[in-house]
C-alpha cells in the first residue's frame, strides 16, 4: 500500500498546496480519500484522473470536499470523449443534497455510508468512526490484503474510541490543527499534545501530523507529539508518499 499526501493543509489552501487529500494505492487500484481545495488539479501530478474511480469523502466542509465539482464533470467529460468507462463512485456520510448533487451528473454514483458500514475495494477494506466534529464526520481505517493499515482520523477533537479505532495501525494520518495547550474541543479538532497521546495509546507504528495550522511555527506541533509519546513523527507534505 502506498499514500500519496496531495494536500494537508487546514482551512483553506497554500500556493501551490491544496487542503486535505490523500491518495491511496495498491496493486492498480487507487482511491483518494477527501478532495478539499485543489486536490483535483493536484492529484493528477499522482495519477490520471481516468484511472481515479473512488473518492471516499469525511465530511462535506470545503476543504474536504469542495472539489467534488471537479471531479463530478472531469469523469461526465471523458466519458463523452470515450477516454473512460467506469463510474466514478462517491462515497459520504448520508446527505440528500450531496446524493442529488453527485447522481445527478451522468457517469457519477453517490454510496452513502454510516458508522457501522465497510466497503471492499479492490485489495482495500475500508472501516469507518464517528467523530466529534462541528458536522457529522468520520475517521477511515483502510486495511490492505497483506494485513497493513492505514487510519486516518479527518477532523475531529479528541476521543478515547479513536484510541480503539486506530489500535496497532502501521500509519496515523492525524489532524493536527493546534499547538499544544490550544484547546480544540469546542471547534471538534484536536492540539499536538493530544495527537501524540493518541499515537502512543493505540501503538501506531508512524505518526503523520495534518490538516495543518497557517500560523506559528510548525516543527513545534511534531516536538509536542514526540514529547506525549508519538513515535517516528513527521510533518505532512504535499507530495509525500508513505509507504506501508
Amino acid at each position: 500500500m502506498k499514500c500519496t499526501i496531495v494536500g494537508m493543509w487546514g482551512g483553506f489552501p497554500k500556493k501551490s498546496e491544496p487542503t486535505s487529500g490523500y491518495l491511496v494505492e495498491k496493486d492498480g487500484c487507487a482511491i483518494l480519500l477527501d478532495a478539499g481545495s485543489g486536490v483535483a488539479a493536484h492529484v493528477q501530478n499522482h495519477i490520471d484522473l481516468n484511472d481515479l474511480h473512488h473518492i471516499f469523502l469525511t465530511h462535506y466542509h470545503y476543504d474536504h470536499s469542495v472539489d467534488i465539482g471537479s471531479f463530478l464533470f472531469g469523469r461526465m467529460i471523458s466519458t463523452q470523449l470515450g477516454r473512460v468507462d467506469k463510474t466514478l463512485n462517491f462515497y459520504g456520510p448520508a446527505d440528500k443534497g450531496v446524493e442529488k448533487q453527485v447522481n445527478k451528473v451522468k457517469n457519477n454514483t453517490f454510496h452513502p455510508y454510516g458508522k457501522d458500514s465497510t466497503f471492499k475495494v479492490g485489495p482495500f477494506s475500508i472501516e469507518f468512526h464517528k467523530n466529534a466534529h462541528t458536522v457529522e464526520t468520520y475517521a477511515m481505517r483502510i486495511t490492505d490484503d497483506a494485513g497493513h493499515v492505514l487510519v486516518y482520523t479527518a477532523d475531529t477533537s479528541y476521543r478515547k474510541s479513536l484510541v480503539r479505532f486506530a489500535e496497532d495501525a502501521d500509519v496515523l494520518i492525524s489532524e493536527c490543527s493546534l499547538y499544544a495547550g490550544e484547546d480544540g474541543e469546542k471547534m471538534g479538532h484536536m492540539n499536538a499534545e493530544e495527537v501524540g497521546g493518541l499515537a502512543a495509546k493505540a501503538g501506531v507504528g508512524k505518526l503523520v501530523l495534518s490538516h495543518l495550522p497557517h500560523y506559528g511555527t510548525l516543527d513545534e506541533l511534531s516536538a509536542s507529539a514526540e514529547a506525549a509519546g508519538g513515535e517516528d513523527v513527521m510533518l505532512a507534505e504535499a507530495g509525500m508518499e508513505i509507504k506501508l
